[in-house]
This record gives C-alpha cells, structure tokens and sequence, in this order.
C-alpha cells in the first residue's frame, strides 16, 4: 500500500476531488445494500497497515466538536471543574459547537500521542469515521477527511476500485 505523506496528501486529494466527488454523488443516489461491509472492511485493511502516530495530521489541523459528555469526562480526568475546563480549554464556533480553542489539539504530545486518549472526544475516537454504519451518511465529510488524513484517501481509494 503506498500511503501518501501528508505533505502531498492535499494536492493528491485535490487531483482526485472530482472523481471523488463524482463516485459519492453516484453512492448518494444509488448506493450497494453492502456498503457499509464493503466500507468496513477496507478501514481495516489500511488501519492494519497505518499507524496514526506517524501523521498525527487531524491532531494538528482540525478542531474536533465536543459534546456534554466528552467535556465531563475530560474534566474529571483533568481533575478540573467542568467551567474551568471549558474556560481554559474551549471556545464556541460558529455553529455554537464546543471545540479546542487551539489547533493543534492542546493533548497532542511531541511523540504525536495524546496525553487523554484513554477520554478523548467521542469525534476523535471515531475519525476519519469510515468504520461507521451508514457510511452514506458521511460522504461528505469523507470527501474532506480525504484532504487531511492519509488513511481516509486511501480507503476512498480502495473503494472506487472495489466499486468499478
């Protein structure tokens, strides 16, 4: 498998945005009943083959949206009030969501681990989610992730083969 660097992975998503768009429309009309599996499956493949700790890239350039949940569970582990969570830690976007006032993500260690992962937020934990059900669900954001993770250009790689 040649998964890109992502010091390329942009300019390679951008040469493939128009066949990617043009698949994800035609899964948005007409998608397989075994998508999901087919979907699944190829996650796993390149997850077997990907070590996140390598890129670290979502860490570094994207701000994850924070639900009820993910703040309490961060801010008992942090040992910190839930507002003197919030205050230190978060802002309100423009969609009135919670998310790190800082990129990168202020819990990512010069190793490119991350110093809460056992409580990371539930959107950490399951991106690039394309090992969700529903996968049709998230072409769109899986378009984007193809910009900003290698696993996830790969997996949509994997699929226009799988789906000629």
């Amino acid at each position: 498998m040649n998964i890109p660097h992502t010091d390329r992975l942009k300019q390679l998503a951008k040469q493939k945005e128009s066949e990617n768009k043009k698949l994800f429309g035609r899964l948005k009309i007409k998608r397989p009943s075994n998508l999901d599996h087919l979907v699944a499956g190829i996650h796993d493949e390149v997850f077997s083959e990907i070590n996140c700790l390598n890129c670290a890239n979502c860490c570094k350039t994207l701000g994850p949206r924070l639900i009820q949940k993910d703040i309490e569970r961060l801010s008992k582990f942090l040992h910190l009030k839930k507002d003197v969570f919030t205050d230190k830690f978060l802002r309100m976007d423009e969609d009135g969501d919670y998310v790190f006032r800082s990129v990168p993500c202020p819990f990512l260690l010069a190793d490119n681990s991350c110093l809460v992962y056992e409580h990371r937020p539930k959107a950490c934990a399951d991106y690039p989610h394309t090992n969700r059900r529903k996968f049709h669900q998230v072409l769109d954001l899986t378009l984007k992730n193809t910009f900003v993770c290698p696993a996830a250009f790969e997996i949509v790689e994997k699929l226009k083969l799988n789906l000629k």
